[in-house]
């Protein structure tokens, strides 16, 4: 009896574990299903937003279907949105596990009663299924659709399957995502909502076609109301909130995409970036000056194109950046961002090597430079404006942008040291292959990047360091010293049109800085320039050709500082208009006031004979540096010569009897046809007694042209249409001669050959000719009609 007893005991126990098994069984094919076929979520699809620096989005990339969306959180998202959102689609998503039976139930009553689809019963996590997933709405895509919601609320939090929601539903064409819409739709941020707009956004994805605000507002209105009613019914936001609310009229203009920045969002669009690209550029001035640039299309030439930089100073961060005048003009080869493409930068180097000239001690503010035809081997520069100067100040080349001064101050300097130094500084040269820096680079024979340049110039707003472009938030600021705060703040006076110190040395200078500025023109008027240091701001302008094909006429006064002068105002306006004071750079402890004296440069009394000229200028550390010489004119005559006088003040011999010492100060001999006739030498020098007179080693005639005078006012032959041509000679001087017109190169004779010039338009022409000892001659004359 026992046995059979205890047989009938353990059937129950079976049974216990067929039903035991059972959930296992269910659990364990669900699991294989999960495996099987996994859940498809969001891959990087490549999907991209390039944000200002307010987050404001200024271009997107789109995905390989052509849709953009701006990635969101739900807490930075409006809370009138999430309130919206929420009670309109799911009341109870933080409760049911996805599936919501109660709903389902409703939803299905309703449209059988009404006949038609009254009210829908998905919850928030099965319209996320369907986006990641769709499919179609028979039966069997309904139970796609759940196995997918289980599978949702298996893997993800709540607020993962609400954040797949904020940045997935659509909205309409190529947008996805409730910062993609508000952006769009309304051109403000999905933080800062209004009532009427959440509510609006909340029901767009239900039907994003058919409610399209921009194109029907007032099915769009009526949706929205719905939304709106029903949150006041529910009490989630109050009655008279809703009421106004509902006093808004849906009236919006065509949806717009982020078209700011274009080039500067393909540089930083580099592989491996985040979806959300941030940048340092203000949206607000970057539309502005878009517009602006575009509004000077009219006054470029054919085919030219044109950049923009805007940094601000104390964070390097660039703030404005237009690579072209307009993305989608191909025949002013807009794609091409020049920004980054090496030009030749034409005379905008030539504040760095001032400013370096000063820190080596080679020069003052005030030194005397020449600017007289010069030659170097079969290099013969000439200025890019008619003619020469003779004697100009240090400041008074540089402001004026003369050339010849400057490659003499190169040649002191040494090609190679300055390339070198901007080099180290970040502002590298581009050079030919196996080229070497020569005396052409600081007249634009070499290449640089608007990008560099301007990195250079801000150096002389941050105390001479020059610090590396920022384009997004996380780049560090890197900054390599390039000047002396005392070489910077002297250069930046200088092309403010402050170059003269107050004449009493004792006087405080408290001036509110103006904009430190310097054009450019490269050989061929091929590129033009302007780069300014203003208040706040470092501003670089070109203007060009992509291709490198010259645009006669186009130079940087004419063609790129206007625009820089508008930018300028424009900045400054603005700073004003959001109440910034002007900054004021304090003068360097070592920047200093002396009068001194030309020719030799350095501090003498006025009543001093051998100050032939007083002038006041910066120093550093005191410092006042004599007269530079040129280096290839030694014609053994320098600046200060000890002549032998008799009692009769006549020079002699400084054998002869009665002879004593006497110094005089005698200008550069290359200056003698610029100077007025009582500082040549011939008026200066003592006469020479004939008693006693001086040995002197074989003395080269001067030079002297031939074929036309000073003042000559000349007439081409009436009833003809020729131009006149001269027949021009030089005597005097040794070897060969170069001949200039208007300081620019024209020919090239041997020791007494003559040769032809044709003059074919009116107006003054200055003729120099130098020759191989140096000397130079140069005279004036007019042609008239």
């Amino acid at each position: 009896m026992g046995g059979p007893s205890g047989a009938v005991r353990r059937l129950p126990g079976r049974r216990s574990l067929r039903w035991l098994a059972a959930p296992l069984v269910l659990l364990a094919a669900l699991w294989l299903a999960d495996r099987l076929f996994p859940l498809p979520l969001p891959q990087d699809d490549l999907a991209r937003v390039v944000l200002a620096e307010d987050g404001t989005p200024l271009w997107r990339f789109a995905d390989a279907e052509g849709v953009w969306r701006y990635p969101v959180a739900a807490d930075q998202v409006s809370p009138y949105y999430l309130q919206a959102l929420l009670t309109y689609e799911d009341r109870w998503f933080y409760h049911h596990p996805g599936i919501n039976p109660l709903a389902l139930v409703r939803a299905s009553w309703q449209n059988l009663r009404g006949g038609r689809v009254v009210s829908g019963g998905s919850t928030l996590s099965m319209q996320v299924a369907r986006l990641l997933d769709p499919h179609d709405r028979s039966l069997a895509g309904k139970l796609k659709q759940l196995w997918r919601t289980l599978q949702l609320e298996w893997h993800l939090s709540k607020e993962e399957i609400l954040g797949l929601y904020l940045n997935r539903a659509p909205f309409g064409g190529t947008l996805q995502g409730v910062a993609a819409a508000s952006w769009s739709y309304l051109g403000k941020s999905p933080a800062s909502l209004t009532r009427a707009e959440a509510a609006l956004l909340a029901v767009l994805p239900q039907a994003p076609s058919r409610l399209r605000p921009d194109r029907h507002p007032q099915r769009a209105q009526a949706a929205r109301d719905k939304v709106l009613r029903r949150l006041a019914s529910f009490g989630v936001w109050p009655q008279a909130a809703v009421s106004d609310a509902l006093e808004e009229a849906v009236l919006l203009a065509p949806r717009r995409q982020p078209s700011l920045a274009p080039l500067l969002a393909r540089r930083l669009n580099v592989p491996g970036s985040p979806p959300l690209i941030r940048s340092t550029l203000d949206a607000a001035l970057q539309r502005r000056l878009e517009d602006l640039l575009l509004g000077w299309r009219a006054r470029l030439p054919e085919r030219t194109s044109a950049a923009i930089l805007v940094v601000e100073v104390p964070s390097m961060a660039v703030r404005a950046y237009l690579g072209s005048l307009d993305l989608g003009d191909a025949r002013r080869f807009g794609h091409v961002d020049m920004v980054q493409a090496v030009r030749s930068p034409g005379s905008t180097l030539k504040p760095f090597l001032y400013g370096l000239a000063l820190d080596a001690g080679l020069i003052h503010s005030e030194s005397l430079l020449q600017d007289v035809p010069r030659r170097y081997g079969d290099y013969r520069p000439g200025n890019f404006a008619a003619g020469f100067s003779g004697a100009v100040s240090a400041s008074q080349a540089l402001a004026s942008s003369l050339n010849l001064p400057a490659v003499q101050l190169l040649e002191a300097y040494g090609p190679k040291r300055f390339a070198g130094e901007l080099r180290h500084a970040g502002v590298p040269l581009a050079l030919p292959p196996l080229a070497e820096p020569n005396l052409a680079l600081i007249l634009g024979g070499v290449g640089s990047r608007l990008e560099d340049l301007v990195s250079g110039y801000s150096a002389l707003a941050r105390g001479g360091k020059a610090a590396r472009l920022r384009l997004r938030p996380e780049d560090a600021l890197q900054e390599r010293r390039l000047l002396s705060p005392g070489a910077a703040w002297i250069v930046r006076r200088i092309l403010s049109g402050q170059a003269r110190p107050d004449r009493d040395p004792r006087a405080q200078l408290v001036q509110r800085p103006a904009l430190a500025w310097k054009t450019g023109t490269s050989y061929g008027f091929r590129d033009a320039w302007a780069i300014g240091v203003a208040p706040r701001h470092v501003i670089g302008v070109w203007i060009g050709r992509p291709d490198g094909t010259p645009v006669p006429g186009q130079f940087g006064l004419a063609s790129a500082a206007p625009l820089l002068l508008q930018l300028h105002d424009l900045l400054v306006n603005r700073d004003s208009q959001r109440g910034l004071g002007l900054p004021v750079q304090p003068q360097p402890a070592e920047v200093g006031v002396a009068a001194i004296c030309w020719p030799l440069g350095q501090a003498l009394e006025r009543s001093d004979p051998n100050c032939r000229r007083q002038r006041f200028a910066w120093t550093l550390a005191g410092t006042t540096p004599p007269t530079l010489q040129a280096l290839d004119q030694p014609l053994g005559l320098g600046l200060e010569e000890t002549l032998w006088l008799n009692a009769k003040g006549m020079r002699v011999d400084a054998g002869c009897l009665g002879a004593r010492a006497h110094s005089i100060a005698l200008w550069p001999a290359p200056l003698e046809p610029w100077l007025p006739r009582r500082e040549r030498r011939s008026s200066r020098l003592p006469a020479i007694d004939p008693t006693c007179a001086p040995r002197q080693a074989g003395q080269v005639a001067p030079l002297s042209i031939v074929g036309v005078s000073d003042g000559d006012r000349l007439r081409r032959p009436a009833a003809t249409v020729e131009p006149l041509r001269l027949q021009l000679s030089a005597i005097g001087g040794s070897g060969r001669r170069w001949w200039f017109v208007d300081g620019h190169p024209v020919g090239e004779t041997g020791a007494d050959a003559a040769f032809d010039q044709a003059f074919a338009n009116s107006g003054r022409y200055q003729l120099s000719v130098l020759d191989e000892s140096g000397q130079t001659a140069s005279l004036e004359f007019r042609v008239d009609e």
